[in-house]
């Protein structure tokens, strides 16, 4: 089944009003390109960014599972669209480590932004750890299984990003063989959560992705995109891959 590629970037704690010519730089070469490009950025330059790029998606990085409330530095999905974000990231490691977010919060996540008419890319990944222990596919399906949103809708609104915790940021990547292996897994667990429609949900890798070598990655079966972090701050480095994901 041919699935649209989809290119995300992850901004993650950068990003000041200085650097919106760079986002729409992004928005500008992505009308080019024929696969779904968006950036994830931080909350305070979503309205911003929205306005300067118009018709190009800007999504926020979490979101609370609360429609408002006692939720001191929180952003909820009506917070995030009210901004123009179209879509979020909930779940990645680095709030699942350092925020302590459990599978069941993931999940709420994913339902709230989904319900509000947000799309959602929800990210698993495994530790070096558990990766050197031969139990990556069996802790990272069991993962999945436990964060996944009752229902997502329309399969386009729903992502899963995998990320292994120790490819992020530090050069290492997973061979095409183990990522096609556990993506085959992922598409596996989506298959008997939803049916029909997980073989439509988009399956994107991150870690380390970069021009180098995202169509290799893209190449690997399941590979439905990517989530991309440092190497999506410029547009010199982001463009590449996301054109890579169009020849894919």
């Amino acid at each position: 089944m041919m699935r649209r590629k989809l290119v995300a970037g992850n901004w993650k704690m950068h990003g000041l009003s200085g650097d919106l010519g760079e986002i729409a730089s992004i928005s500008i070469a992505a009308e080019t390109i024929d696969a779904d490009i968006a950036l994830c950025l931080p909350a305070t330059l979503i309205e911003r960014a929205s306005r300067a790029c118009r018709g190009f998606p800007i999504g926020g990085q979490d979101v609370h599972q609360a429609d408002k409330g006692a939720h001191t530095g929180c952003v909820s999905a009506a917070m995030l669209l009210d901004a123009g974000a179209k879509l979020t990231i909930v779940g990645h490691s680095e709030r699942r480590e350092a925020q302590n977010e459990s599978d069941a919060d993931v999940k709420a996540k994913a339902e709230a932004a989904l319900a509000a008419g947000l799309d959602v890319i929800l990210c698993v990944g495994e530790s070096d750890t558990i990766r050197e222990a031969g139990t990556a596919v069996a802790t990272v399906s069991a993962q999945l299984d436990a964060s996944l949103p009752g229902s997502i809708g329309e399969a386009n609104r729903f992502s899963v990003a995998y990320e292994p915790i120790w490819a992020i940021g530090t050069g290492k990547v997973p061979s095409t063989t183990d990522i096609g292996e556990m993506h085959a897994a992922l598409r596996q667990r989506l298959a008997a959560a939803y049916g029909e429609a997980g073989h439509q949900i988009r399956i994107l890798y991150g870690g380390s992705v970069k021009a180098s070598n995202a169509a290799e990655i893209f190449a690997v079966a399941d590979v439905d995109g990517a989530l991309v972090g440092g190497a999506s701050l410029k547009a010199v480095d982001f463009l590449p891959i996301a054109t890579a994901a169009e020849v894919a």
